[in-house]
């Protein structure tokens, strides 16, 4: 199983950057994704999920109204829409996956995943 991230790098306060994340190796249909951030000296934190059949999504306060996640399920690909970006978004961002047969479940507890991407930092700075 292989998570491949992409799509950071460094923006100014207020602008927009996708981040996306492709899977590989999981031939089961029942795949949810999370996102997770990690800044410099601070823990692992949830930022979004996505289901695997329901679409059901989640997002973290500090994120709502700013961040969107969607999924391509025929790409096995992932993505997080992050618009009015912040410095304190500036973070190495993950992609994660579980396989899980409950279609609606969607959690941000990074102990939930067992797969992981190596993360691509997101900078925003002016």
């Amino acid at each position: 199983v292989q998570l491949q991230a992409s799509g950071g790098g460094l923006v100014q306060p207020g602008s927009s950057l996708r981040v996306s994340c492709a899977v590989s190796g999981i031939t089961e249909d029942y795949v949810a994704i999370g996102w997770f951030r990690q800044a410099p000296g601070k823990e692992r934190e949830g930022v979004s999920c996505i289901s695997s059949v329901d679409d059901n999504t989640y997002y973290v306060d500090s994120v709502k109204g700013r961040f969107t996640i969607s999924r391509d399920k025929t790409k096995n690909t992932a993505r997080l829409q992050m618009n009015s970006l912040k410095p304190e978004d500036t973070a190495v961002y993950f992609c994660a996956a579980r396989v899980v047969y409950d279609g609606s479940w969607c959690g941000i507890d990074q102990y939930s995943y067992p797969y992981w991407g190596q993360g691509t930092l997101v900078t925003v700075s002016s």
